[in-house]
């Protein structure tokens, strides 16, 4: 998949948890990337914060540095 794409991804779910304490949006964040991206995408999302995380918005990039493959 595209990295840009990812990213945009991520941030567009972190996006949709602002509102919240920022623990909570990374959290939420997190949960929702480990339960409906496949370990190919949380993978490849990992290669772009291994590469600088360009793009990746505070709260994506908070719950990217979390992230566990299976």
């Amino acid at each position: 998949m595209n990295p840009d794409r990812l990213v945009y991804m991520a941030n567009q779910i972190a996006k949709g948890f602002r509102l919240k304490t920022e623990d909570r949006a990374v959290a939420d964040t997190l949960d929702h990337i480990q339960k409906f991206w496949e370990p190919r995408m949380r993978r490849e999302i990992l290669a772009v914060l291994a590469s600088g995380g360009d793009g990746l918005e505070p709260i994506a990039r908070k719950a990217v540095e979390q992230i566990k493959v299976s």
